[in-house]
């Protein structure tokens, strides 16, 4: 007695239905099928070569080259003459407070901003001040260091 009573709509929502039911279970038999068939994780890698481009050919062993690892330089210098501190430096104090004990001294010769605590002073110095000083890598980059008026 229950399918008589079903509107012409009812039907038609029960075959709508029923017809996506089959059409995914053929999509999922489908999908088992080919993945069965060709896809293996050989055809999955990608390789990139010594350009960057992104190939499917292994890279040629025979073209790698060795790096020593303490030839690799991760500190971001972008000129090496930096590196190669003279021992003695010339500058002008272009900040310091003497409140909270710190500073900035301008190299003369290469322009950089060198921090300064006022730890590192020998004599007391003021803005405006020419310094000569040493240099020394800190946790936070450079700071000068025996700290000096310049008295020439």
């Amino acid at each position: 007695m229950g399918r008589s009573q079903e509107s012409w709509n009812k039907k038609e929502v029960r075959t709508r239905k029923e017809k996506i039911r089959k059409e995914k279970e053929k999509k999922k038999l489908e999908r088992k099928k080919s993945s069965r068939d060709g896809n293996n994780l050989d055809d999955m890698i990608a390789y990139v070569d010594e350009y960057g481009k992104i190939t499917s050919t292994p890279p040629d062993l025979s073209l790698r080259v060795k790096v020593k690892a303490e030839d690799i330089d991760i500190s971001g210098h972008k000129n090496k003459e930096s590196d190669s501190f003279e021992t003695v430096r010339k500058g002008i104090v272009t900040f310091f407070n003497d409140s909270k004990g710190y500073g900035f001294i301008t190299d003369l010769t290469t322009q950089q901003r060198i921090f300064v605590h006022i730890n590192s002073l020998i004599d007391p110095i003021k803005e405006n001040n020419k310094v000569t000083f040493e240099i020394e890598k800190g946790p936070k980059g450079l700071s000068a260091i025996n700290v000096r008026v310049d008295r020439e």
